[in-house]
């Protein structure tokens, strides 16, 4: 039987590759975003849908993803950067638009995903949940919250598999603006993203495959950074 595939955030980046990769594999695969990837397969779904609208997301989703009824694996990977700033010069509506999309919205979803059957989800997470680099607050203070999420979820949804994972510096349009647009001398962390390995999204989704294939190693809730295993 083929197998389905969830993930959120398709038409860009990471969540474009990831889809291309599990439909090039076979598999049957849902992707949520505002806007619909150029793709031409009968195996992919599009559900067109603003993943920050916090509020409507049961509303509009429920139905949707419970006639689906069951997936292989779940992607939750559609996030946002927020504005690169010193902590002192972020606003709370700045902070609250990052961990909404970040954060709530992956609550949201994980609560519809209860009521499904789902073998594995994986939450992108990210190195910067763990190293509060400057200027990265918005994001930082998400991404550790979506390792609590997933920790959290992990013990009241006992039989699926839950990691929140770091994937690494992936190429994508936030990195390069990281990586060269903004000044070094006020961000030392735009120097340790160029000396380190930056991957494509391709890459990287062949990482997270590789994980999956070896998932039974990690305890649900844990926190993987793809880059230590």
């Amino acid at each position: 039987m083929q197998k389905n595939i969830l993930i959120t955030g398709c038409s860009s980046g990471l969540g474009l590759a990831l889809t291309n990769y599990y439909l090039e594999k076979g598999f049957k695969v849902f992707g949520i975003s505002r806007t619909k990837p150029n793709i031409e397969n009968l195996n992919f779904i599009h559900i067109n849908f603003d993943l920050s609208q916090v509020d409507k997301i049961k509303e509009k989703l429920t139905n949707i993803l419970k006639d689906i009824n069951e997936f292989e694996t779940v992607f939750l990977n559609a996030g946002m950067l927020g504005k690169i700033k010193v902590l002192k010069d972020l606003s709370i509506e700045e902070l609250n638009e990052v961990y909404t999309l970040n954060v709530y919205a992956n609550k949201e979803l994980l609560d519809i995903l209860m009521n499904i059957k789902v073998k594995n989800i994986i939450i992108i997470s990210s190195g910067a949940s763990k190293n509060g680099y400057k200027g990265w607050g918005s994001y930082s203070l998400s991404k550790a919250g979506v390792n609590m999420l997933a920790n959290l979820y992990s013990n009241e949804m006992l039989n699926t598999k839950i990691l929140a994972v770091a994937p690494g510096v992936i190429k994508t349009p936030m990195t390069d603006y990281i990586r060269f647009e903004l000044d070094v001398n006020i961000f030392p962390s735009v120097k340790k993203l160029n000396d380190g390995v930056v991957q494509t999204p391709q890459e990287t989704a062949i990482k997270l495959d590789n994980l999956l294939n070896k998932i039974d190693e990690f305890e649900s809730g844990s926190y993987v950074d793809v880059r230590l295993i």
